[in-house]
Protein backbone atom coordinates (compact mmCIF):
# COMPACT_ATOMS: atom_id res chain seq x y z
CA UNK A 1 0.00 0.00 0.00
CA UNK A 2 0.99 3.59 -0.64
CA UNK A 3 2.57 5.77 2.20
CA UNK A 4 0.48 8.32 1.28
CA UNK A 5 -2.96 5.93 1.69
CA UNK A 6 -1.13 4.37 4.95
CA UNK A 7 -0.24 8.27 6.65
CA UNK A 8 -3.79 9.63 5.66
CA UNK A 9 -5.44 6.69 7.40
CA UNK A 10 -3.09 6.57 10.01
CA UNK A 11 -4.08 10.16 10.58
CA UNK A 12 -7.13 9.15 10.90
CA UNK A 13 -6.75 6.76 13.62
CA UNK A 14 -6.15 3.86 11.79
CA UNK A 15 -3.55 2.04 14.24
CA UNK A 16 -3.40 -1.06 11.55
CA UNK A 17 -2.30 1.80 9.33
CA UNK A 18 0.48 3.17 11.12
CA UNK A 19 2.04 -0.41 12.33
CA UNK A 20 2.56 -0.83 8.49
CA UNK A 21 4.36 2.58 8.63
CA UNK A 22 6.62 1.12 11.37
CA UNK A 23 7.07 -1.72 10.36
CA UNK A 24 7.92 -0.58 6.54
CA UNK A 25 10.43 2.12 7.60
CA UNK A 26 11.63 0.85 11.12
CA UNK A 27 14.61 -1.10 10.17
CA UNK A 28 16.50 2.10 8.02
CA UNK A 29 15.46 4.20 11.30
CA UNK A 30 17.37 2.03 13.14
CA UNK A 31 20.39 1.65 11.10
CA UNK A 32 20.60 5.39 11.25
CA UNK A 33 20.43 5.54 15.15
CA UNK A 34 23.34 2.80 15.25
CA UNK A 35 25.61 4.65 12.50
CA UNK A 36 25.10 8.08 14.81
CA UNK A 37 24.98 6.41 18.27
CA UNK A 38 27.58 3.56 17.85
CA UNK A 39 25.61 0.86 20.04
CA UNK A 40 22.18 -0.49 19.63
CA UNK A 41 20.70 -0.03 22.92
CA UNK A 42 20.59 3.50 22.15
CA UNK A 43 19.52 3.20 18.80
CA UNK A 44 16.70 1.08 19.86
CA UNK A 45 15.61 3.68 22.29
CA UNK A 46 15.99 6.79 19.92
CA UNK A 47 14.14 5.27 17.10
CA UNK A 48 11.45 4.44 19.87
CA UNK A 49 11.44 7.67 21.13
CA UNK A 50 11.22 8.94 17.45
CA UNK A 51 8.53 6.51 16.56
CA UNK A 52 6.47 7.96 19.53
CA UNK A 53 7.39 11.56 18.43
CA UNK A 54 5.82 10.92 14.70
CA UNK A 55 2.77 9.03 16.46
CA UNK A 56 2.28 12.42 18.41
CA UNK A 57 2.69 14.47 16.00
CA UNK A 58 0.96 12.36 12.68
CA UNK A 59 -1.46 15.38 12.63
CA UNK A 60 1.50 18.05 11.51
CA UNK A 61 2.55 16.00 8.96
CA UNK A 62 2.18 17.81 5.63
CA UNK A 63 1.40 15.05 2.88
CA UNK A 64 3.26 16.74 0.24
CA UNK A 65 6.63 15.63 1.77
CA UNK A 66 7.66 11.60 1.84
CA UNK A 67 6.82 10.20 4.85
CA UNK A 68 10.11 8.40 5.00
CA UNK A 69 12.56 11.73 4.79
CA UNK A 70 10.28 13.05 7.59
CA UNK A 71 10.49 10.01 10.12
CA UNK A 72 14.24 9.99 9.35
CA UNK A 73 14.50 13.72 10.05
CA UNK A 74 12.62 13.32 13.63
CA UNK A 75 14.68 10.16 14.03
CA UNK A 76 18.04 11.90 13.43
CA UNK A 77 17.10 14.70 16.02
CA UNK A 78 16.14 12.69 18.62
CA UNK A 79 19.68 10.75 18.09
CA UNK A 80 21.15 14.81 18.26
CA UNK A 81 19.16 14.81 21.39
CA UNK A 82 20.83 11.60 23.05
CA UNK A 83 24.36 12.81 21.90
CA UNK A 84 23.32 16.60 23.50
CA UNK A 85 21.74 14.82 27.15
CA UNK A 86 24.81 12.39 27.34
CA UNK A 87 27.31 14.92 26.37
CA UNK A 88 29.32 12.21 23.89
CA UNK A 89 30.17 11.94 20.53
CA UNK A 90 29.30 8.41 20.12
CA UNK A 91 31.66 6.24 17.04
CA UNK A 92 29.26 5.29 14.46
CA UNK A 93 30.23 1.78 12.69
CA UNK A 94 29.43 0.16 9.96
CA UNK A 95 26.97 -2.79 10.56
CA UNK A 96 29.81 -5.66 10.39
CA UNK A 97 29.41 -8.12 7.45
CA UNK A 98 29.71 -11.72 7.77
CA UNK A 99 32.33 -13.57 5.87
CA UNK A 100 30.56 -15.64 2.98
CA UNK A 101 30.49 -19.43 3.61
CA UNK A 102 32.42 -19.26 0.34
CA UNK A 103 36.12 -17.35 1.46
CA UNK A 104 39.27 -18.86 2.35
CA UNK A 105 40.28 -17.91 6.08
CA UNK A 106 42.70 -15.71 4.84
CA UNK A 107 40.31 -13.87 2.50
CA UNK A 108 37.93 -13.41 5.51
CA UNK A 109 40.55 -12.23 7.99
CA UNK A 110 41.56 -9.56 5.09
CA UNK A 111 37.75 -8.78 4.68
CA UNK A 112 37.21 -8.24 8.66
CA UNK A 113 40.56 -6.21 8.99
CA UNK A 114 39.00 -4.03 6.13
CA UNK A 115 35.72 -3.41 7.31
CA UNK A 116 37.05 -2.60 10.82
CA UNK A 117 39.60 -0.12 8.96
CA UNK A 118 36.69 1.56 7.65
CA UNK A 119 34.49 1.70 10.57
CA UNK A 120 37.11 3.26 12.38
CA UNK A 121 37.95 5.99 9.73
CA UNK A 122 34.26 6.96 9.39
CA UNK A 123 33.70 6.85 13.40
CA UNK A 124 36.42 9.21 13.17
CA UNK A 125 34.49 11.32 10.86
CA UNK A 126 33.31 14.45 12.64
CA UNK A 127 29.26 13.79 13.69
CA UNK A 128 28.35 16.42 10.52
CA UNK A 129 30.43 14.44 7.91
CA UNK A 130 30.02 11.12 9.43
CA UNK A 131 26.39 11.41 9.32
CA UNK A 132 26.21 13.01 5.48
CA UNK A 133 28.57 10.40 4.38
CA UNK A 134 26.48 7.58 5.80
CA UNK A 135 23.00 9.14 4.63
CA UNK A 136 24.34 9.13 1.39
CA UNK A 137 26.78 6.98 0.43
CA UNK A 138 25.52 3.78 3.16
CA UNK A 139 22.04 4.37 3.37
CA UNK A 140 21.60 5.20 -0.25
CA UNK A 141 19.78 8.76 0.26
CA UNK A 142 19.53 11.26 -2.16
CA UNK A 143 21.23 14.69 -2.03
CA UNK A 144 17.58 16.38 -1.65
CA UNK A 145 16.50 13.94 0.78
CA UNK A 146 19.74 13.99 3.34
CA UNK A 147 19.56 17.79 3.11
CA UNK A 148 15.73 17.60 4.28
CA UNK A 149 17.13 15.04 7.05
CA UNK A 150 19.53 17.27 7.92
CA UNK A 151 17.58 20.39 7.81
CA UNK A 152 20.07 21.66 5.61
CA UNK A 153 20.78 22.87 1.89
CA UNK A 154 21.88 20.43 -0.71
CA UNK A 155 24.96 22.37 -1.29
CA UNK A 156 25.82 22.23 2.38
CA UNK A 157 25.34 18.07 2.31
CA UNK A 158 27.30 18.26 -0.72
CA UNK A 159 30.31 20.02 0.89
CA UNK A 160 29.85 17.77 4.23
CA UNK A 161 29.85 14.77 1.75
CA UNK A 162 33.07 15.72 -0.14
CA UNK A 163 35.09 16.56 3.12
CA UNK A 164 34.05 13.95 4.61
CA UNK A 165 35.19 11.30 1.87
CA UNK A 166 38.66 13.27 1.46
CA UNK A 167 38.96 12.25 5.52
CA UNK A 168 38.32 9.16 4.72
CA UNK A 169 40.49 8.97 1.65
CA UNK A 170 43.43 10.89 3.72
CA UNK A 171 42.60 8.07 6.66
CA UNK A 172 42.43 5.12 4.27
CA UNK A 173 45.28 6.28 1.91
CA UNK A 174 48.19 3.78 3.56
CA UNK A 175 46.40 1.04 3.65
CA UNK A 176 44.84 1.45 0.10
CA UNK A 177 48.86 1.84 -0.79
CA UNK A 178 49.38 -1.12 1.19
CA UNK A 179 46.67 -3.31 -0.74
CA UNK A 180 47.63 -2.05 -4.14
CA UNK A 181 51.43 -3.17 -3.33
CA UNK A 182 50.13 -6.37 -2.35
CA UNK A 183 48.10 -6.88 -5.06
CA UNK A 184 51.43 -6.15 -7.65
CA UNK A 185 53.15 -8.56 -6.23
CA UNK A 186 50.36 -11.42 -6.22
CA UNK A 187 50.39 -10.86 -10.04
Amino acid sequence: MDDRILVSEAKKGNISSFEKLVEQYQTKAFNLAYRILGNSEDAADAVQDALIKVYKNLGSFRESSKFSTWLYRITYNTCLDYLRKNKRIAASALDPSSPDNGPTLQEAAEKNERTEKIQRAVASLSPEYRVAVVLRDINGHSYEEAALILGCSIGTVKSRINRGRQKLKELLSDYLEQNQDTDRQNQ
